[in-house]
C-alpha cells in the first residue's frame, strides 16, 4: 500500500530557519530574496486502510490536524529501504499506545524554496547545496514517497568462482567489495578452498575480511619487524604486554576481553531484587574496575554525528560485554582535526588553503556535529562525559602535508562489575546462542574493513555503505537486560557476551563460539528489512547488539527479562562441538556459511613490516616576529588551549549519582579540571579517576618522546586526585598512523619500544588496554586533478585509570585565596625546549627540540610529593603544565578563580634575560605542575618536597592578588599586564563563535556577554537550614515508592537510592509491569517518575511515555485514583516533570501547570545552575523556603510553555511555583546560561495546591551528598548535600 503522509508543524525554530536561509542566500547568490518554508511530514507505513479512529489517534499523538498535500517542494528524508532511530521508537510508541493499522512510522521535513517574486527552486537547480538541507550519508531528498517502505524481493548468497576462475576471482572481489585482504590472506583463502574443491560465498569472504582486518587482528601489531635491516626479537604487541609482565599487580584482565578490568574497591552495588517485589537492594561485593578507550575516526570523517555516536555508543556496549556482564560509569570523548578555518574567525595558523577533499566532512563540520552525536549518545543512554580533549593540527613539514583530514574521534570510558562476573565461562554444547537488541539494518557494510583503509583510498559508494546509525535508547535497553542478570548474582544466566561492533554478526557470533564451533539460523535474526541479501544480515553493522550464550536451562528466565525491557531478543542458533561454523538459511533452503573454524580463525600468513627511519627536518623556532603581546593573544585562541564549554555542557554530567569530578571547576564552573572522579558506590568515598595525555606535534620531530610526554600528561592531570601509589595507575594505549608512509613504520616501533620496554617499567606501571588504527591518512584530486596526500603524525592518546582513596581529596585549578603563593614543579629541570609548542604551532612552526620525559626517577618522586601533599590536605589548587606552558597553566587558574595573580620570572631566569629566554620561560611546555598554598604553611610544605628531594626542581613563582589582573614581573618590571576578564574573553572566543554557528547564536551571545560582569559572583550557596539536621522521622514504617520508568528512562538508580536512604522502600516499577498487571497503583503510597529520554523524546519530551497511559484505559484509572488519595505523593523529575505535565488533566489542581518545550539555546544543556526555594505547598519542599542552591540541570526540553496550555498567572497567584533559577545577586533571571533553557522568569518547579504532587526539571537526586556537588563540597560539613531534604521531607509524610 502507499503509506499515509499526515502534515506536521513547522520542523525547524525560527532560529534555525534563519540561519538556513542565510547559509543558502551566501551559497546561491546568484539568487534574489530566497524565502525557505519547512514543514515536518510523518510518513505512515499500514497494512490496511487506517480507520477514523486509527487516523484520529495519530492525529492527537503527532500533534498534527491534517493529511500532507504536496506543493511545488520536496522532501528530506532518511534514505529509502532505511529505518531510522527516530522511526523505531515513534513505532514503539504507536504499539504500545494501541493504535492499530500502522506498521512503521517515519518522519521527513518537507521544503518549499521561493525566490525573488515566486519563483521555486526546484531539487534538480540545488546543485552542491543540497548538502545544506541534508546528511547524505544517511538521507536523501526526494520528489515522490510512494515508494519509500518498498523493499525487493530477498535473494540468496553468491558464490565467487575460485574453482574455475582462480585467485584472480578473489582479487577482483577483494577490490570491488572493499574488503581490504592483503594478497598473502587472499593467496591463504584460495588455498584453503581449493583444499576443500569448494567456491567461496560471499557472505564467507565478506566475514572473513572482517574478522581478519586490521580493525580487528592487528597484524601490524603482530606482525614481525626489521628497522634498518635489524630483526626484531619481538612484535610490537609483545612490548605492549612487557609492561604487564614486570607490573601485573592490580590487573584482572588484560587483553582478553572487550575491556580491560582491574582490581576495584569493596562496595555495595545498587540493584533491583530479581523476584516479584523488584524492590531496590545494597549487594557487598568488590567492584572491579572497567576501562577502555575505542576510536572511530572513519565513520566521524564521512558522516560526523553518527559516526561519533555509534563510536560513543560501541565503547559502552564493550564495558557491558566484558565478564559476563559490567556497567559503564563515566565516558570521555577526544577529538583531533585539522584547522578550524571559520570565516568570521580567522588565525594566523590557518594559512594552508588546499581545497578540503569533498567526500570528507570539514574538520569545521566535525566540530559542530560529531561533539553532539557522541553527547547525545552518551546522554540518552545515561552515561556521564567527565573528560575528554581537543585539537587542531596542520601544517607542512619536511616537505610533507600534515594533519588530520581523517580525524581522530576517541570514545572512552570507566565502570564496574562485580568480582564473581569478571571472567567469562565456558560454552558448553547445546547452550543457546541469543542475540539481543536492535535489527539488522542495511547500514554499516564494511565498516570493520573500511576502518583499515585510508580516507579517500575507497569508492564513495563504500563509504556510503559503511555509515551507522544509532539508536542509544535501544542500548539502554539492552543494559538494563545486563544490569538484570547481574543482580543474579551466582545465578547469572549469562556465560559469555560479546557485543555487536565492526563486522557485525560475522565478527560476534564467531568470536563468541570459537572455542566450540556454532550452527546458526539466519532467518532467526532480528531484520528490519527482509530484502537483504544473507550477507547483508550477516554482516551488517547494525548497533545496539550483543550477542551472549546462556544454558537452555536458563531461557525462561532470561525471556522474562527481554520482555520486561521490552529488549527484542532471538535464539539465533546453538553451540556445537564439531568446531564448524555453519549459516542455515530457512528461506532458501541452503547453507550461506559451511566452513572449519579453522579456516576462518586459524593462523592467516603472518605480516613482516620492513621499515627505514627517516631522519626530519629541524630549524629553530624564529622568534623575530613574536612578540609577547602576539604570543599571548594567540595562545589563548588556539582551540588545544581555549575555553571549551561548546564541548562540555553539551554532555550530561551528573547523571548516575556517583559523580564527584567533572570538568566544570569553581562558581563560575569553568571547564578546567585535570582528572575526572567517581565514586565506587552512592555511599562511598572511595572511588575511580581517569585523566588523559597526548603530544602528538612532537612526533614530527622526536616520536617516542611523543610517547613519553603523552604518559608524561595523563600521569601529571591524574596526579590532581588521591591516588596514593603511582603503580596503582594503569594504561590504555590508542596507536594511530599511517601504516607504509616514509619513516612512520620505524616511528611507530621506537615509540612502542620506548613505552613498552623502557618508560613503563621504569615508572612500574603497565598498559593493560588499548587499541590502534593504522591508515591515518587522506588522499584526494584537487581541481586541477592532482592527487594530494595528507599524513597525520603519529598519535598516541594515553588514558590512565586508578581507583581513588578519598574523593573529598580531588584537587581542582581554580584559585581559591588571594595572598597566596605559587609554586612551579619543573619537570624539565630548566631545559625550556620549545620544539612542536603551541607557541611555535601559533606561528607555523615546528622548531628543533621538543621537550621529553627524560628523568623516571624524578617523574615517581614527584607524584609521590604531590599525593603526600593532598593526604595532608597542603594544596589549594593544582594545574599541570601542558598546552602553552607556564603563562597558560596560571592564567586558567585565575579565570577559574576570578582571582588576579602577579607571576615572578625571577627564580627561573638570569638577571639580565633576554625576550627569547622570557618566551622560552612563559611558554615552554615541559612536564610540571603549579600548587597553589596558603603562604603560611609555606615552611611545612617545603620541608616535605625537599624530603621528596625535588627543591631543585620547585619554585616560587609568585602570588594570587587581590585585584582581577594577571601580571608578569621580572625583576621587579611588569613585562605583560592584562585584565582577567580581558583574558577569559580571549580564551572564550572560540567556544563563543563555535555556539553561535551550532546553537541560538543570542544565547551564545548571552552567555559571552556575562564575562564582562566583573560583579558576578558566581554560584551562591545559602541553605536556610542544617542538611545534617534531619527531619522527625518514624521509624516504624518504610512506606513503598513506586520508582517508575519507561523504556528509555536512564536516573532511576540514584533516584531509588536517594528515597532509599531517606526511609523508603524503593520498588522498581517499569510500565510493562503496570500493563501486565504485576504491579497495580494501589500498592504504593508515593511515586517518582524519573528522568532520561522515554521512548528517546521523538514525539516531545515525556509525551510517548503519558500517551501510553492516558491511551490505555486501565492504567488510566489507576493513575487517577492515585492522585486523588490524599494519603499519596508524588515526584516527577526532568523526563518525568515532563511526563507528568502531559497527565495534569489526571492530577487534581495541577491544571495550570505548563509543558515543556525545546530549550531556548536550542541545545541539551547540562549546567550546575543556582536556583532559590520559593514559599510554596509542596511538601517536598518543606523548610527549605529562601534556600539559593546549586542543582543540576541535564535537558534539551526544559522550557516553560503557556502558549497553549496551562497559566503562568494563576500558578504565581497561588504560589504553585517552587524553584527558579537565579543570577548571582540571587534575583529570577532569563539570561543565558544562568537561566539553561529560557524559563519565563526562571521558573523550574510546580507544585499543586496540596503540594502533594510536584514535578521539576532540575535534579535533585543527583546532589543528595555533598560530595556530588561539582562545586560547593566545603559548604557543607557532612555526609549530606542540600537536597537530601527533599527526600527527607516526603519520608516525614507518612508517620
Amino acid at each position: 500500500m502507499h503509506p499515509v503522509l499526515i502534515q506536521g508543524t513547522s520542523a525547524l525554530s525560527e532560529f534555525r530557519l534563519k540561519q538556513l536561509t542565510e547559509s543558502l542566500s551566501t551559497a546561491r547568490s546568484d539568487l534574489e530574496d530566497i524565502r525557505i518554508k519547512a514543514e515536518s511530514v510523518y510518513i505512515l507505513q499500514t497494512n490496511e486502510p487506517l480507520n477514523e479512529a486509527s487516523l484520529n489517534q495519530s492525529y492527537r499523538l503527532l500533534s498534527a490536524k491534517t493529511l500532507f498535500k504536496q506543493s511545488d517542494g520536496f522532501f528530506v528524508t532518511p534514505r529509502k529501504a532505511t529505518c531510522s532511530p527516530w522511526s523505531s521508537k515513534a513505532t514503539d510508541i504507536f504499539q504500545n499506545c494501541g493504535i492499530q493499522g500502522i506498521q512503521r512510522i517515519e518522519k521527513g521535513i518537507y521544503y518549499t524554496i521561493h525566490y525573488a517574486e515566486d519563483t521555486s527552486l526546484l531539487v534538480s537547480e540545488l546543485g552542491n547545496e543540497a548538502k545544506l538541507l541534508h546528511d547524505p550519508m544517511t538521507e536523501g531528498i526526494y520528489t515522490d514517497l510512494s515508494d519509500f517502505f518498498d523493499a525487493p524481493e530477498p535473494t540468496s548468497f553468491k558464490t565467487i568462482n575460485l574453482l574455475e576462475n582462480g585467485i584472480q576471482a578473489l582479487e577482483k572481489a577483494n577490490i570491488e567489495w572493499g574488503l581490504a585482504m592483503s594478497q598473502d590472506e587472499i593467496q591463504y583463502l584460495a588455498d584453503a578452498y581449493s583444499s576443500i574443491q569448494r567456491n567461496p560465498t560471499d557472505v564467507e569472504l565478506v566475514m572473513f575480511s572482517q574478522v581478519n582486518s586490521e580493525h580487528c587482528r592487528h597484524k601490524i601489531f603482530n606482525a614481525d619487524w626489521i628497522v634498518d635491516g635489524k630483526p626484531s626479537q619481538q612484535s610490537l604487541f609483545q612490548m605492549i604486554r612487557n609492561t604487564y609482565k614486570l607490573n601485573p599487580n592490580g590487573v584482572c584482565v588484560a587483553y582478553s576481553d572487550n575491556s580491560g578490568v582491574l582490581l576495584g574497591k569493596s562496595g555495595d552495588w545498587w540493584e533491583v531484587t530479581q523476584d516479584d517485589s523488584k524492590q531496590y537492594k545494597n549487594t557487598n561485593t568488590r567492584l572491579d574496575l572497567l576501562c577502555k578507550v575505542e576510536t572511530h575516526n572513519h565513520p566521524t570523517a564521512i558522516s560526523p554525528f553518527p559516526g561519533a555516536a555509534t563510536g560513543v555508543g560501541g565503547e559502552i556496549r564493550d564495558e557491558g560485554a566484558t565478564g559476563i556482564g559490567g556497567r559503564s560509569k563515566a565516558g570521555l570523548s577526544a577529538f583531533m582535526v585539522s584547522h578550524l578555518k571559520i570565516d568570521s574567525l580567522k588565525q594566523g595558523w590557518e594559512t594552508l588553503d588546499e581545497p578540503h577533499p569533498k567526500r570528507l566532512a570539514s574538520p569545521l563540520q566535525i566540530m559542530l556535529e560529531a561533539p553532539i552525536g557522541g553527547a547525545a549518545f552518551g546522554n540518552e543512554f545515561g552515561r556521564p562525559q567527565l573528560t575528554g580533549l581537543f585539537r587542531t593540527f596542520e601544517i607542512e613539514h619536511s616537505g610533507n602535508y600534515r594533519g588530520y583530514h581523517k580525524p581522530i574521534m576517541a570514545a572512552g570510558g570507566m565502570g564496574n562489575l562485580k568480582e564473581e562476573h569478571v571472567h567469562k565461562k565456558p560454552i558448553p554444547s547445546k547452550a543457546k546462542i541469543i542475540q539481543i537488541g536492535g535489527p539488522a539494518m542495511k547500514i554499516g557494510l564494511g565498516g570493520g574493513a573500511a576502518s583499515s583503509i585510508g580516507a579517500g583510498s575507497q569508492s564513495e559508494e563504500l563509504d556510503f555503505d559503511s555509515v551507522q546509525r544509532d539508536n542509544p535508547e535501544m542500548e539502554r535497553r539492552c543494559q538494563q537486560v545486563i544490569d538484570h542478570c547481574i543482580a543474579l548474582g551466582t545465578q547469572n544466566p549469562i556465560l559469555s557476551i560479546h557485543d555487536i561492533g565492526a563486522g557485525g554478526l560475522s565478527n560476534g557470533l564467531p568470536e563468541l563460539v570459537e572455542a566450540t564451533g556454532g550452527r546458526f539460523h539466519l532467518r532467526n535474526i532480528h531484520n528490519q528489512d527482509f530484502s537483504m541479501s544473507p550477507m547483508e544480515i550477516w554482516c551488517n553493522e547494525a548497533q545496539e547488539r550483543y550477542v551472549l550464550a546462556i544454558s537452555a536451562e536458563d531461557e525462561a528466565i532470561f525471556s522474562q527479562i527481554c520482555e520486561r525491557e521490552r529488549c527484542p531478543f532471538a535464539i539465533v542458533g546453538e553451540a556445537t562441538d564439531d568446531h564448524k561454523l555453519t549459516l542455515v538459511d530457512s528461506h532458501f533452503e541452503n547453507n550461506p556459511i559451511d566452513i572449519d573454524m579453522s579456516i576462518l580463525l586459524g593462523k592467516t600468513p603472518k605480516m613482516t613490516r620492513d621499515c627505514k627511519r627517516k631522519t626530519s627536518d629541524t630549524s629553530e623556532i624564529n622568534y623575530s616576529t613574536i612578540s609577547l603581546q602576539e604570543t599571548i593573544n594567540r595562545l589563548l585562541r588556539f582551540p588545544a588551549i581555549a575555553n571549551k564549554s561548546f564541548l562540555v555542557t553539551i554532555a550530561d554530567r551528573t547523571i548516575t549519582g556517583t559523580v564527584s569530578r567533572d570538568q566544570m571547576v569553581g562558581p563560575w564552573q569553568t571547564p578546567l579540571a585535570d582528572v575526572a572522579v567517581t565514586a565506587t558506590t552512592m555511599a562511598s568515598y572511595t572511588g575511580e579517576a581517569m585523566a588523559m595525555g597526548e603530544r602528538t606535534p612532537i612526533a614530527l620531530l622526536d616520536a617516542p618522546a611523543s610517547g613519553r610526554m603523552a604518559i608524561g600528561e595523563c600521569l601529571t592531570n591524574m596526579a590532581a586526585s588521591h591516588i596514593g601509589s603511582l603503580q596503582s595507575i594503569k594504561l590504555s594505549a590508542n596507536w594511530m598512523v599511517a601504516a607504509g608512509e616514509d619513516g612512520e613504520d620505524a616511528n611507530l616501533y621506537d615509540t612502542v619500544t620506548a613505552v613498552g620496554m623502557e618508560l613503563c617499567p621504569a615508572l612500574g606501571i603497565c598498559i593493560p588496554v588499548g587499541k590502534d588504527s593504522m591508515s591515518m591518512r587522506t588522499t584526494w584530486n584537487n581541481a586541477k586533478n592532482e592527487t594530494i596526500k595528507q599524513v597525520s603524525p603519529l598519535s598516541l592518546l594515553i588514558t590512565g585509570f586508578s581507583t581513588v582513596e578519598d574523593v573529598r581529596k580531588t584537587l581542582t585549578p581554580d584559585f581559591k585565596q588571594a595572598h597566596s603563593t605559587l609554586l612551579l614543579f619543573d619537570l624539565g629541570e630548566g631545559k625550556n625546549r620549545m620544539g612542536a609548542s603551541s607557541l611555535a604551532q601559533c606561528f607555523n612552526q615546528v622548531g628543533d627540540t621538543p621537550p621529553d620525559l627524560d628523568n623516571p626517577e624524578l617523574f615517581k618522586q614527584f607524584f609521590a610529593c604531590i599525593q603526600s601533599l593532598i593526604a595532608k590536605d597542603l594544596i589549594l589548587s593544582y594545574h599541570d603544565r601542558s598546552d602553552g606552558g607556564l603563562y597558560i597553566t596560571v592564567t586558567e587558574m585565575a579565570i577559574a578563580g576570578r582571582k588576579g595573580y602577579d607571576l615572578k620570572l625571577d627564580a627561573l631566569l638570569e638577571d639580565d634575560a633576554s625576550d627569547l629566554s622570557i618566551h622560552e620561560t612563559l611558554f615552554n611546555e615541559e612536564l610540571g605542575a603549579v600548587l597553589e598554598i596558603e603562604s603560611d604553611r609555606l615552611s611545612a610544605i617545603k620541608s616535605i618536597i625537599e624530603s621528596f628531594r625535588l627543591s631543585g626542581i620547585c619554585h616560587s613563582v609568585g602570588k594570587t592578588t587581590t585585584n582581577k589582573n594577571g601580571r608578569i614581573t621580572h625583576q621587579s618590571e611588569i613585562i605583560y599586564e592584562n585584565t582577567i576578564t580581558e583574558l577569559n574573553r580571549a580564551w572564550s572566543e572560540l567556544s563563543f563563535t563555535m555556539q553561535s554557528l551550532r546553537d541560538n547564536s543570542d544565547c551564545a551571545k548571552e552567555a559571552y556577554d556575562l564575562l564582562l560582569d566583573e560583579t558576578d559572583t558566581g554560584i551562591i550557596i545559602q541553605p536556610t537550614f542544617d542538611p545534617n539536621q534531619i527531619p522527625n522521622i518514624s521509624k516504624n514504617t518504610q512506606p513503598k515508592i513506586a520508582v517508575f520508568r519507561e523504556q528509555g528512562i536512564n536516573g532511576q538508580n540514584e533516584m531509588a537510592y536517594a528515597f532509599h536512604k531517606a526511609g523508603f522502600k524503593s520498588v522498581d516499577v517499569h510500565m510493562t509491569d503496570l500493563l501486565e498487571g504485576r504491579f497495580q497503583m494501589n500498592d504504593f503510597q508515593a511515586l517518582v517518575a524519573c528522568g532520561g529520554f522515554s521512548y528517546g523524546d521523538v514525539l516531545g519530551a515525556g509525551s510517548g511515555w503519558a500517551k501510553c497511559i492516558l491511551y490505555n484505559a486501565s492504567i488510566k484509572e489507576q493513575f487517577e485514583r492515585f492522585f486523588a488519595d490524599s494519603n499519596t505523593i508524588a515526584l516527577g523529575v526532568c523526563n518525568g516533570c515532563q511526563m507528568l505535565s502531559q497527565l495534569k488533566s489526571i492530577i487534581p489542581g495541577a491544571n495550570p501547570w505548563p509543558y515543556f518545550v525545546r530549550n531556548k539555546s536550542e541545545q541539551f544543556e547540562a549546567r550546575l545552575s543556582n536556583i532559590s526555594v520559593l514559599k510554596s505547598p509542596s511538601i517536598f519542599l518543606q523548610g527549605m523556603e529562601d534556600s539559593l542552591l546549586p542543582i543540576p540541570v541535564a535537558h534539551g526540553e526544559g522550557r516553560t510553555d503557556f502558549s497553549k496550555t496551562g497559566n503562568l498567572e494563576q500558578c504565581s497567584k497561588d504560589n504553585l511555583v517552587g524553584m527558579r533559577y537565579i543570577d548571582c545577586k540571587a534575583q529570577p533571571s532569563e539570561i543565558y546560561p544562568i537561566n539553561p533553557n529560557g524559563s519565563e522568569q526562571g521558573n523550574t518547579c510546580f507544585t499543586t495546591p496540596d503540594g502533594r504532587v510536584t514535578i521539576m526539571m532540575p535534579h535533585p537526586e543527583r546532589c543528595f551528598r555533598s560530595v556530588q556537588l561539582s562545586y560547593g563540597y566545603n559548604y557543607f560539613c557532612g555526609e549530606n548535600g542540600p537536597w537530601m531534604r527533599l527526600f527527607e521531607n516526603a519520608r516525614s509524610v507518612f508517620q
